[in-house]
């Protein structure tokens, strides 16, 4: 399919991509390099990052992998400041770094649950907390009159409900909250512009031969038109505002909530225990 952008739209841009060696992430690595950007990958296996760059090298592609895991703040800030220190600067974070697999819930554990929140949600903040100081405007590398982009990838499974997905639907879900109050405190405050996107099913990639092995796909196609699958943009309302329907009224200065949460805190604690009295 024939790109609709123009080929040197990201020319001169920096990328660095969690999840980036593999599925949906290393097809936004390829396409981010074919359109004139640098791109730096971050991965659990080495393996896969050192294949991945090696993809990317050889169609021209400047590319640098790490080997890092986004439950881990310190694997987090190494890969943000040695993207920094390669290419000089960073402009784009993209998290698709994710874990899934199939599971009712009554067999799915509090340990296997906590894993995918602390990689999907957990894992999507920590990334953007490192590398704030790089994305703002006026931060190391950039300009003083914008800020950097942020692009986490969710997903479509908590938007009804879905079969032996609980976990990750919940972790989704937490992704898409903390885009949108991002997108309102970075977007404010540092002209980071925040935003994710929901892939559905995409044909070739890991997850769906995960998550759609044939012994479940061939009974999806009888009520799902799988012929498109990951082609098209359909049912959605796209909202073009520059963010302005995320805005609230400022009611307390930055500067002041630390002191104002402490203080509450605190208000709270000695308050005297006991049964409340009811209000009905």
């Amino acid at each position: 399919m024939e790109s609709p952008f123009k080929v040197d739209i990201l020319e001169g841009k920096v990328a660095l991509l969690t999840g980036g060696g593999s599925g949906i992430g290393f097809e936004i690595s390829n396409q981010f390099g074919k359109h004139g950007a640098s791109v730096a990958i971050m991965g659990r296996r080495k393996n896969v990052i050192d294949d991945a760059v090696s993809a990317l090298q050889s169609v021209g592609i400047p590319a640098v992998g790490f080997e890092g895991d986004v439950r881990k703040r310190e694997d987090a800030k190494r890969a943000v400041e040695e993207t920094v220190k390669h290419f000089g600067k960073l402009d784009i974070l993209v998290n698709a770094a994710a874990g899934n697999f199939l599971v009712s819930a009554e067999d799915l554990s509090p340990n296997g649950f906590k894993t995918v929140i602390d990689i999907d949600s957990v894992g999507t903040f920590t990334m953007c907390h490192e590398a704030l100081k790089y994305l703002k405007k006026g931060g190391p590398g950039r300009s003083s009159s914008t800020g950097g982009f942020i692009l986490n990838i969710s997903a479509t499974l908590h938007y009804t409900a879905s079969w032996y997905q609980i976990h990750v639907s919940a972790a989704k879900a937490a992704v898409d909250a903390l885009t949108r109050n991002l997108a309102l405190e970075w977007g404010t405050d540092y002209d980071i512009r925040v935003n994710g996107i929901a892939p559905g099913p995409i044909e070739d990639t890991a997850g769906m031969s995960k998550l759609a092995p044939h012994e479940i796909l061939s009974k999806a196609r009888e009520s799902m038109n799988l012929d498109n699958v990951g082609k098209y943009v359909n049912g959605t309302t796209l909202v073009v505002d520059g963010g302005h329907w995320l805005s609230r009224p400022r009611h307390l200065p930055k500067e002041a909530v630390k002191q104002l949460s402490r203080s509450v805190e605190k208000r709270s604690r000695d308050s005297p225990t006991g049964v409340p009295t009811s209000k009905l």
